[in-house]
């Protein structure tokens, strides 16, 4: 450059000042949000925790032998009553569930595991549903 003048770097590199960033969170599979979900309500009366097995429901929650809890497709499903499940897929927290027969079930919820933020008092609620002798 002439007369001493400096030229102007061509972008700014701003990741070379700043602090280095924390890892981003890693979101709990299904799996691990279910086991939490059993961890918690596991020892409650009546509940029975998922036992070793294959078939629809054997690694499933359930309370006076009724299923309200389990993982299925990735996702955790939730016996709640039809309304409540109503409500729950039009605020877009949860999806229809159809245990692969094409056909949704009116008292199912599947949902995500990118938000279990409320899966435990989701899981609690369907535990109370079921557990009274309503669904």
């Amino acid at each position: 450059m002439p007369n001493g003048t400096k030229r102007a770097s061509r972008r700014p590199q701003p990741w070379r000042n700043e602090a280095p960033r924390p890892p981003t969170p890693k979101t709990r599979s299904a799996e691990e949000g279910f086991a939490a979900i059993v961890k918690a309500l596991g020892d409650r009366p009546g509940v029975t925790k998922p036992a070793s097995g294959r078939g629809f429901g054997s690694s499933a929650l359930r309370v006076h032998g009724r299923i309200f809890a389990m993982v299925s497709r990735g996702r955790l499903v939730l016996k709640m009553p039809a309304q409540r499940v109503a409500q729950l897929i039009g605020s877009r927290a949860g999806d229809s569930y159809d245990a692969g027969k094409g056909r949704p079930m009116k008292e199912w919820v599947s949902l995500g595991a990118a938000k279990q933020d409320d899966w435990l008092v989701l899981a609690a609620e369907a535990l109370k549903f079921v557990g009274s002798g309503s669904g």
